[in-house]
């Protein structure tokens, strides 16, 4: 039996309650993936239709800590790059500088959702059985709405993209881009 029914959540899904999130989608990230071309068609598909229904959008970038003050387990330097240049921020756009993989943590960016009445949140970007389904599940858990873009998120690890769909499906919604477009814009 199961208490998760889609078709009810949807009804709270507006483009004036929502948020674009755009995930960590930074050079070193893209050249990873196992499907670039394809999720960067979507991606953009995503954003162009975001900015035409107003719908904020914010792009997180992993900023390790200095040297120093990274965990022992994580004191290896990784350098993830700029955010990719074919979807990077226009004006108006956020740019929320991350240490952790959920969104969450360390950020004022459940404050700015409340600040500006936002409950719903579309996830996009890399990688899906990380940082997404942590910062959705973190989202769910605080009384928002996760949305997961699934045509718009990807991973170097299609298997482990493929079973985090497959888990969030079950708890919030995993809409195509279609589908989330159509949401944002009905009147």
């Amino acid at each position: 039996m199961s208490f998760f029914n889609p078709d009810e959540i949807k009804k709270f899904v507006r483009k004036n309650n929502t948020v674009l999130v755009v995930w960590d989608v930074q050079d070193a990230l893209v050249n990873s993936i196992f499907n670039k071309e394809e999720f960067l068609s979507k991606l953009k598909e995503l954003i162009d239709a975001a900015r035409r229904n107003n719908v904020p959008i914010v792009y997180t970038m992993i900023t390790p800590y200095p040297e120093r003050f990274q965990p022992p387990y994580m004191r290896r330097s990784f350098n993830p790059g700029d955010i990719y240049k074919e979807v990077y921020p226009k004006e108006g756009d956020v740019i929320l500088r991350k240490n952790t993989p959920s969104i969450f943590v360390g950020t004022n960016f459940e404050l700015m959702l409340r600040n500006a009445g936002i409950n719903a949140i579309v996830f996009t970007g890399i990688a899906t059985d990380i940082g997404i389904e942590t910062s959705a599940r973190h989202a769910q858990a605080l009384g928002f709405i996760p949305v997961i873009a699934k045509e718009a998120v990807s991973s170097s690890d299609k298997q482990a993209h493929e079973r985090s769909l497959a888990n969030m499906q079950k708890l919030m919604l995993v809409l195509s881009n279609r589908e989330i477009i159509d949401l944002w814009e009905k009147l």
